[in-house]
């Protein structure tokens, strides 16, 4: 019997999105057939933002050599001890916005940005220009990434999903909503 449950931790994540203010949208689950790496996905954006072009995409990418040696690990733990917390998997927290007619400036969106999701959830920030049409000129979309490490010794003890870590997806969310007026996104995403 396996000693992780990762699927059930997916699921409590997103029941527990939804009880800090998201709605979610969709949620997909991979699996590559030669690695046999697998990857849960959850579309979500907050309850306030329906219609608007904001969206948050949850990754959790599993690795399957680390939780086969987190249960090898766990076969071999005497009785009542508790797990190592080496054995982790990468969380991302992706947001995707629509093009921008009026972009800000990245290191001071950045350094804001550092303020609302705090050291819970480290945000990595990007820009990129592309050109459809050489005459209309570049179109800027920014991309925002967040990762959390989770430790699968608190997966194995059945530890709830991270709280901050939501609370502070959440703030930035709201932020990037108050900013898109700003950054000149149009209406509701078509």
């Amino acid at each position: 019997m396996a000693a992780l449950d990762i699927a059930g931790y997916v699921a409590a994540i997103k029941e527990h999105a939804i009880e800090h203010g998201f709605h979610v949208h969709d949620e997909r689950h991979f699996v590559e057939t030669y690695s046999m790496r697998q990857t849960f996905e959850v579309d979500l954006h907050p309850e306030n933002a329906c219609g608007e072009p904001l969206d948050l995409h949850l990754a959790l990418e599993v690795d399957p050599r680390v939780v086969l040696d987190f249960e090898e690990h766990v076969a071999d733990l005497p009785d009542g001890e508790s797990p190592e917390d080496r054995f982790t998997l990468p969380l991302f927290f992706r947001w995707g916005l629509p093009p921008l007619t009026d972009p800000p400036d990245l290191l001071i969106l950045a350094t804001e940005l550092a303020g609302v999701g705090g050291v819970d959830l480290p945000l990595e920030v990007s820009g990129i220009d592309s050109n459809a049409v050489v005459a209309d000129g570049p179109e800027r979309r920014l991309s925002i990434v967040g990762e959390v490490t989770l430790r699968l010794a608190e997966v194995f003890s059945g530890g709830q999903a991270p709280c901050d870590v939501l609370d502070r997806s959440h703030d930035v969310s709201d932020f990037l909503l108050e900013q898109g007026t700003v950054w000149g996104w149009e209406g509701p995403a078509a």
